[in-house]
Formats: C-alpha cells, structure tokens, sequence
C-alpha cells in the first residue's frame, strides 16, 4: 500500500478516533464496491493488501469449481481450475487474483465516496457507543446555538447535543453562546445524518449527580440521598440519610457556612434546594420533609396513602409555600398524600366529627361558642334564642344541637347548618330549661371571658355562676 495513503489513514485515525481496523475494512469495501461497479461482478471477492495491510493491492475472485460451469461468475470448471491449480477437484473453492491494471478516473471516484461514507459510518457508531454508556451521568457542555427554542450544546470535538425546551431551566433562558453548563445525558437516539445526543437541565438526578461531585460524603457512599423532587429553577427537596453514626448527613451537603450546597445552587441558576433528614418512621419523615415549617401532629390514613398534618397558624403559610411549592414537593417526596391544616381547623374538624357522630337531641352547645363561630356578639346569640323562646340565663348556657341550628339558621342562614331538620314535635330547649335532667344542670360551666357579658340587658349581665347555670 502506498505510504502516503497509509499516513493519510493514521491521520483519520487521530482525528477521528476511528480504529485503524475499521478504516481497513472501510477502504476494502470501497474498493470491492468500485470494482464490482467497474466490471459488474456479482460473485464473491476479497480485497487484502498482504500482511498487516502493508502490501501492494490484491483483488481476488473466488469461485467453486464444477464439472459442467453454468455462471463464471461463481463457478469455474475442473479444467480451467486446474490450469491454476492442478490439484483441484470438485468442489473446492479456486482463488484467482483478477486485480486490473487501473481502475480508472471513475472507479477511483466511487472508491473515495465509499470510503468516505465508511468512515462517517464508522464515526457515527463511536459516538453511539461511547455516549450510549454515558446516559445517566453528567457532563460539562457549552452552548454552542439556538434554534427555534431549542439550544444545541457541545460535549466535545464533533459532538453536539440537544437540549429540548422541555428539559430547559425556565428561569436562565435565554442561554448565552459559549456559556459552559452541567447537563445530564437523558438518551442517545440514532438519526440518518449522526446519533442525537439529548441532555437535560431538569432532570431530578442532575441534582444527586451535583450533589456527588460537591460532597465526598456522597460520592463515597457515606451520606446517601434516599429522594430527590424538584421544580426546576425554584425549588428543590432532597432527602439524606447517613450510613455512619458520626457522620451528619445535612450538615456534610451543606458545607462549611453552606459553601457546598451553594455551589449546586449556583449551578442551578439560584435553585433553592431543602436537605431534609430521611426517617424511616412516616411521621417524623413527614414532619422532616415539610421544612423549613414547625410540624404540630401528624395523623396517617395508611389505607389511603394519606396524612393530615397539623401545623400553628403562624407556619401554615410557611408550610404550604408559595403557590402550594413546598408541600408538593414533600408530597411527591415522600410518597405520602398531605393535607396541611393550622391548629384552628384542626379543632374545628374534630369538632364537627364529634357532632356528626352524636344525636343532635343530645349535643349541648355553649352559646358563647356558638356566638364565636357565627362571628357574633353572645348578647345577638342570647336574643335570637329569647326571639325563639328558648330559656337562656348568659353566654355560659347550652343548648341541644337543633336550637344552635336554629341560631344559625337565623344568623347566616341555611349553609351555615350542621345537622338535619328537627324531629317532629321536639321543642327548642336549653340548660335552663327543666327538660335537661339534674346532672346536667348541675354541671359545672367553665368561666369564659366574654366581651359581651357585661352588656347592660336583662339576663345578659354578669355571668351566673356555675351552680345557678
């Protein structure tokens, strides 16, 4: 073979990475293709130049040798085989060199479009290859354009990578050119023209993958992230459990004075990442995954796959987060339904439970905290029920489930009701009344301070006390 083809393969080799054995192959097949076009050849060939591919070019046709030929393409006779090869007998397969002198301008040119679309061949599974076994991982790439929403990344010489729209961070388009950026290599697709690359900025792992570059602890197994959820470019939610006592798993992601976890933030265009601490225990992961908010009580529905998760009024807001952010994510974290409610509809649920569980004839409502529900003054609930000709002394009296409905009815009308319409013949009755029995009347209320206890109207003045309720 000529030197200076040989360097010309050794220099494609270099370039492209391609094996000198492939670009062998591909130039042997360019050949074989320009000879069968040049003289229509259809039986079987090879193309070899000697020992390690280093000597001159041999094109050899190989037939199998017949008694009675019937297509000198494949076939050859006993008679003529023997002229190359006296001991040929039926059968065997003949070898004969059919090299021509010169292939030609034309033939030429057909041996260099073939190997040129080899070593395209050839270059594109490399890249398939060696990018097919890095799916999953994260690579630094730079914005080369854009185009129609799209934006077309470098992961090095000959490689370019797309980044959809969809797997874009919202909050840092538009990507500036040259701008260098860690993706993550979703897939590797194969296309006409070269393997489509696609990477992602969104992806849940490029946030564990970060977090593994940033935090020896991790990489080595130490810390591990048990959970991932985010929604990229506002907020994210990882969940870290420690396979050594000693070792803190929240403080080691986030570094001396947060330098760690601020560098995966910065990376993710000022991504607000949440550590929680993993338990294995549902209530106190839960508890763990609605940080930064104080959690009360948390209350499963195991069948359900649900929790009611009670927080003070002043963390509702901070628990929910903005727009509903933070208890979505803690939800999609930790597998869990969560239904967050402050103290005060925490009551006021179990409240309602426990009445939709009695006889309406048989709950007894202080008038205080029936005025407070309504958003009324005691002495407005007093005067309704009086209006009624119910018996109340002060704000301190009860009154059966069907007379409170009666008020509410009255004050805020029919959606304001809580049981169902009263029995037939049953009257209005309250504390005061002879109806209740002794023990009831006897019972002790609880002193409440009322605002409108001391109003100036007949029987709403000073609270009786509990022995004349």
């Amino acid at each position: 073979m000529n030197p200076e083809f040989l360097a010309a393969l050794a220099q494609i080799e270099e370039e492209k990475g391609i094996p000198h054995g492939v670009l062998m192959e591909a130039v042997k097949a360019s050949i074989e293709s320009a000879y069968r076009k040049r003289y229509g050849a259809t039986g079987e060939l090879r193309v070899d130049f000697g020992e390690k591919n280093t000597g001159p070019l041999r094109i050899v046709a190989l037939r199998q040798v017949v008694d009675r030929m019937e297509n000198p393409q494949t076939e050859v006779s006993v008679a003529d085989a023997r002229t190359v090869d006296p001991s040929a007998v039926v059968g065997d397969i003949l070898e004969q060199e059919v090299t021509p002198r010169d292939f030609g301008r034309i033939a030429a040119q057909t041996a260099k479009q073939v190997i040129v679309q080899r070593v395209r061949e050839a270059e594109r599974e490399i890249v398939f290859d060696r990018f097919q076994g890095r799916i999953g991982e994260v690579i630094t790439a730079e914005v080369q354009r854009r185009d129609d929403g799209n934006v077309y990344v470098s992961l090095g010489p000959r490689v370019e990578a797309l980044l959809p729209y969809r797997e874009q961070i919202p909050n840092e388009r538009p990507y500036a050119v040259h701008r260098r950026l860690k993706v993550y290599v979703l897939d590797v697709r194969r296309s006409a023209r070269s393997p489509q690359v696609i990477v992602s900025r969104t992806h849940s792992e490029l946030v564990r993958l970060l977090f593994e570059l940033e935090v020896p602890e991790v990489y080595d197994g130490i810390v591990e992230i048990k959970g991932v959820e985010r929604e990229p470019g506002f907020r994210a939610k990882i969940a870290v459990k420690s396979n050594e006592e000693k070792v803190d798993p929240v403080g080691a992601c986030v570094g001396h004075r947060g330098s760690r976890v601020q560098a995966v933030v910065d990376e993710l265009a000022g991504e607000k990442i949440d550590i929680v601490r993993y338990r294995d225990d549902a209530k106190a992961f839960l508890s763990e995954a609605l940080s930064p908010a104080e959690v009360t009580t948390v209350e499963l529905d195991e069948e359900g796959r649900s929790a009611k998760v009670v927080v003070p009024e002043d963390q509702l807001s901070l628990a929910i987060g903005k727009k509903g952010q933070n208890v979505r994510l803690a939800s999609r974290l930790t597998g869990w339904k969560i239904d967050v409610v402050g103290e005060a509809e925490h009551e006021h649920r179990k409240r309602e439970e426990l009445w939709a569980s009695q006889d309406p004839a048989e709950v007894r409502e202080r008038v205080y905290d029936l005025a407070s529900e309504l958003g009324i003054a005691s002495k407005e609930a007093i005067d309704i029920l009086r209006e009624m000709g119910v018996n109340v002394s002060s704000h301190v009296s009860t009154i059966d489930g069907y007379t409170a409905d009666d008020v509410r009815r009255r004050a805020k009308g029919d959606e304001a009701v809580r049981y169902g319409p009263r029995p037939e013949g049953m009257v209005p009755s309250s504390s005061d009344d002879e109806r209740f029995d002794e023990e009831l009347a006897a019972e002790p209320a609880e002193e409440i301070d009322d605002p409108d206890a001391n109003a100036d109207d007949d029987g709403a003045g000073e609270p009786p006390s509990p022995t004349e309720v």
